[in-house]
């Protein structure tokens, strides 16, 4: 049969402009009706991790690394007072990294100049809250805008010495006891070894820090350093008095510990010089390396004397940087998700430095067997009435502001009643200057 050569090419004219008519070309019609997965776009994320890997489990970052390959890292790691200098520097040339992590109040602080992106959507978005401990939203300002998320919490108990009340015949703390169950055991287990009159074994170790030391003081009393939701000083309430006075009570009138200067050579729990002492979770870990047969464990933080437990945390935070590319956002939260998935909570809480957020794996956490054993005293303490130390975008400033008067209060240089006068006006002072 005789073929027609001019039909034959006008249909083959007409297949091929009807392939490529409606937007693309024919191959890339070919591959999308094949029905093999598109690849994902690869971008880059740059990651500052202050402290590097002695902070952040690089678990983690192996294991982002193996699900995520076409996310492809930059890691900014350098020491923490390194990394918290140049970070300012890089933000006011707009060219931090992507994502990053410091301290809580810094975090809200960025939050408040536009730094840090707001979360709320994508958690939303994404996450099942209800999974997670309150502290997941640790970050949140007071209208409503998440800044943060975190990086690890580090949550407080009261640590004891088992030698030292077997020795005494004083039971042994528990999960129920008040502050004045603690003072009481205290004095009982303060001693005078040498024979000098001067005590070398105290029943108790008072911290001069802000976690440690005089926040759950006034918070046992019912009182705070900040009423955030009024930006309000709240030196001068009453009962913060109250709870600064017990504080330093604890070295000048009851004497159940060594003063602020006496523990900056001694690490006196530490030494078994003394009994008890206020503990955050991450100091497991020196304790534990430094110390190995110190025979120690935990109980909850005290109930206080306003009837109410405060269990303080410590959070650092992870931001995303609010100018940075669209698709670098889509990845620091991709990194974000996989950070608060099983697989990575559960680096975090194997390393000791700080605890998850995620319920499942603080269940986990809390059979593991190295000391302390009664790990569920960080971790139901920190779910019944863990919180914050009165954290806000100035906290760093005012902090700054009111710890050379509290140094004299516990110094006992100065009454409370009369200290907090002068912190209430500089704190003040600074919270108007920052509305």
């Amino acid at each position: 049969m005789k073929v027609n050569k001019t039909a034959v090419l006008s249909i083959v004219t007409a297949l091929t402009l009807s392939a490529c008519g409606s937007g693309g070309s024919g191959q890339t019609e070919s591959a999308s009706n094949s029905g093999a997965p598109s690849q994902p776009k690869e971008v880059t994320l740059k990651i500052g991790l202050p402290g590097g890997y002695d902070i952040t489990n690089k678990k983690i970052i192996d294991g982002f690394k193996a699900k995520f390959p076409h996310i492809k890292l930059e890691i900014d790691e350098s020491p923490w007072a390194d990394f918290t200098k140049k970070i300012v520097t890089n933000i006011a040339g707009n060219n931090p990294p992507d994502i990053w992590f410091q301290e809580n109040a810094v975090i809200l602080g960025y939050g408040k100049r536009g730094v840090a992106e707001n979360l709320e959507p994508y958690i939303k978005r994404d996450l099942k809250t209800a999974d997670y401990i309150e502290s997941l939203t640790a970050a949140k300002a007071p209208d409503g805008k998440i800044y943060g998320i975190p990086h690890g919490i580090n949550s407080s108990a009261l640590a004891y010495n088992k030698r030292l009340f077997q020795e005494n015949n004083v039971p042994a703390p528990t999960d129920n006891w008040t502050y004045q169950d603690m003072i009481d055991a205290a004095k009982k287990l303060t001693k005078d070894t040498n024979g000098d009159g001067k005590p070398d074994v105290f029943g108790f170790s008072t911290a001069s820090s802000i976690a440690l030391g005089w926040i759950p003081w006034i918070k046992s009393s019912g009182g705070s350093a900040i009423n955030l939701a009024a930006n309000k000083a709240s030196f001068t309430d009453p009962k913060t008095i109250e709870g600064l006075q017990r504080w330093a009570d604890t070295i000048h009138k009851d004497k159940i510990s060594p003063t602020r200067e006496q523990q900056t050579s001694v690490k006196y729990f530490e030494e078994s010089k003394s009994a008890m002492t206020f503990v955050q979770f991450a100091q497991q870990v020196s304790l534990n390396k430094n110390k190995p047969d110190l025979d120690w464990d935990v109980v909850k933080m005290p109930t206080g004397f306003n009837g109410k437990r405060f269990v303080p945390i410590v959070v650092n935070q992870w931001l995303v940087y609010s100018k940075a590319k669209p698709d670098a956002k889509e990845a620091a939260w991709t990194f974000l998700k996989y950070y608060l998935s099983d697989e990575a909570q559960t680096f975090l809480s194997e390393s000791g430095a700080s605890m998850p957020v995620k319920k499942t794996t603080l269940e986990a956490l809390e059979k593991q067997t190295t000391k302390p054993l009664n790990k569920k005293a960080f971790t139901k303490g920190t779910e019944e009435a863990g919180g914050t130390l009165d954290e806000n975008p100035t906290w760093n400033e005012w902090r700054a502001a009111a710890t050379p008067i509290l140094n004299d209060i516990m110094d006992g240089k100065t009454q409370a009643a009369d200290g907090v006068k002068e912190i209430q006006q500089k704190v003040q002072a600074i919270l108007d200057d920052d509305k």
